[in-house]
C-alpha cells in the first residue's frame, strides 16, 4: 500500500446535504476498496485561482490516504464521471 494525497472541488452551487453525501460517497469508494483514510479535512468554500466552468468559488477536500493502486484507480474513474466535482488531482506521497 502506498500514501496518496487527494483534493477535489465541489460544485459551490450544491445545498450543504448534496455536498455531504458527495464527501460520503466518496470516502466510502475509498474505503469499500481497502483503502484507510489517514487524514481528511473539509476546507470548505473558497474561491479558486481561477474561473472554473463559470465559478468563482469551490468546496474544497483534502484526503491523505493509504491505498493500493486498484483502489486509487477505482477512486480516479468514478470522480472523472461525476458532475459535482469540478477539480481533482491524486497525488503519490514522494512525488
Amino acid at each position: 500500500m502506498r500514501n496518496y494525497e487527494i483534493m477535489y472541488i465541489i460544485r459551490p452551487t450544491l445545498e450543504s446535504e448534496a455536498i455531504k453525501e458527495v464527501v460520503a460517497y466518496f470516502n466510502e469508494i475509498l474505503t469499500s476498496n481497502n483503502a484507510n483514510v489517514l487524514e481528511f479535512k473539509e476546507w470548505g468554500l473558497r474561491d479558486l485561482a481561477y474561473e472554473i466552468e463559470k465559478h468563482k468559488k469551490g468546496y474544497y477536500v483534502w484526503l491523505k490516504v493509504e491505498a493500493d493502486v486498484p483502489a486509487v484507480n477505482e477512486f480516479n474513474r468514478l470522480i472523472r464521471i461525476n458532475e459535482s466535482v469540478i477539480r481533482y488531482i491524486i497525488v503519490k506521497e514522494g512525488e
